[in-house]
């Protein structure tokens, strides 16, 4: 088999790839089970918010016409006539200049429509004065005023988050319907590779992807399946990807798709007769990342060099994961930040830098997170956030501004681009 590489720009390579993504259907889940879950329908109020006009501090209930001509010199007077506690209410009716004590959170009694403060009043026996007006409405939180019955709440294609889950418990929704997350199987590759636990041995190393991976995928709420370490042999390859083919939705490999070799994955792709999206993208480092579509399954072969397989999850693996789910928001979002160091390497594709941020004099601040090539592990532990250097580009100096894509939160962007 001849294996054509031709580089393509990063922007068409993730477009390929979320071209091919298939929704996985809807299911039902506990409220308290949901979070980092994507709603499948539209969230609406059940209820008012606040269900009933409420005091918004503790103080004293008053009709506001009671208040009228208070001022410095002319402290008003009130005498209270009875308490009310969160969790209650009260149907006397008041008299001018008659008062209620109420804490935050309770009901507003008919009779009153404003609420003083603690700190603006002065003790007198039996009451308080007050030194200034007040209008209707101050210091209460009206019935329906942050929702009505109906209004739709949170939308579809929303990722789950804990004020979700607080929205959900707030209107009764004990279940609610979410789109099922897809079954991910990892699998790293390469006979030089050991298992995390095993002894060093000359020539050989620990496979960091794996975990790296599972880590990535459990940071979206989807818990992957581990495949243990395949050698580099191409009928225990095939025979383990064709098998895993039953089992999960996506497939995530890692190593054997450069072109040494026993770099294996082309040619089992070939085999399968699985159509190949891209095999080699103009970025860095990860250039030989390959992606594969068979009938509605996807197969992401990353580097295995753990930089490179870090940047190839997040630049197409994590959009798609997000997809499939019909999440409104799949992409990382970008922000502006300032070089903190320069950086002098030519750029002729696109470079991605682990990065660290940090604010500095009210500006976000980047600089690389420690030693960048792509078989780098150390750097991508400090990292929180990747500079996207643009192609063509040669070197940049500490000051310039960059875009950062930022890896390390939930929500997102509805789209994608570098320069």
């Amino acid at each position: 088999m001849t294996l054509n590489r031709t580089p393509i720009h990063v922007n068409d390579a993730v477009s390929k790839v979320m071209e091919r993504v298939k929704s996985t259907g809807t299911e039902t889940v506990s409220y308290d089970q949901s979070y980092n879950r994507v709603l499948a329908k539209d969230l609406t109020a059940t209820s008012d918010v606040p269900l009933f006009t409420k005091s918004a501090m503790d103080g004293f209930a008053v009709h506001s016409s009671s208040t009228a001509g208070a001022s410095g010199d002319n402290r008003v007077p009130f005498k209270v006539v009875e308490e009310v506690p969160a969790g209650s209410s009260s149907d006397y009716i008041l008299k001018d200049n008659e008062a209620f004590r109420i804490m935050t959170g309770a009901e507003i009694p008919e009779s009153a429509d404003t609420v003083v403060m603690f700190e603006q009043t002065k003790e007198i026996d039996g009451g308080f004065t007050i030194r200034r007006e007040f209008k209707p409405y101050e210091n209460i939180a009206q019935q329906g005023e942050e929702c009505r019955t109906g209004d739709v709440i949170v939308e579809k294609g929303t990722m789950i988050n804990p004020g979700t889950v607080a929205t959900l418990a707030t209107f009764g929704y004990s279940e609610v319907e979410v789109f099922k997350q897809p079954a991910v199987g990892v699998l790293s590759t390469g006979t030089e590779l050991l298992e995390v636990e095993d002894g060093l041995e000359r020539g050989k190393i620990r496979n960091s992807n794996t975990p790296m991976i599972l880590s990535q995928l459990s940071r979206m709420g989807i818990e992957g399946k581990h495949y243990k370490l395949e050698t580099d042999d191409f009928d225990t390859l095939y025979t383990r990807i064709k098998a895993m083919l039953d089992e999960v939705d996506v497939i995530i490999t890692t190593g054997g798709v450069s072109v040494g070799d026993y770099d294996l994955l082309p040619k089992i792709y070939d085999a399968l007769g699985a159509e190949v999206l891209f095999n080699k993208v103009a970025m860095r480092p990860g250039s030989v990342t390959t992606v594969s579509a068979l009938d509605d399954k996807l197969l992401f072969g990353l580097s295995g060099n753990p930089s490179a397989c870090y940047s190839g999850f997040e630049l197409f693996t994590r959009p798609a994961l997000n997809l499939m789910q019909e999440a409104a928001l799949p992409f990382a979002p970008f922000v502006d930040a300032v070089l903190d160091e320069d950086f002098t390497k030519a750029n002729p594709f696109t470079r991605f830098i682990r990065a660290e941020l940090f604010f500095k004099a009210g500006k976000i601040y980047a600089r690389p997170s420690g030693f960048n090539k792509s078989n780098a592990v150390t750097s991508i532990a400090k990292s929180n956030g990747v500079i996207v250097l643009p192609g063509g580009t040669r070197g940049f100096e500490s000051g310039d501004a960059v875009k950062v894509m930022l890896t390390d939160v939930t929500t997102g962007t509805d789209s994608f681009g570098v320069e």
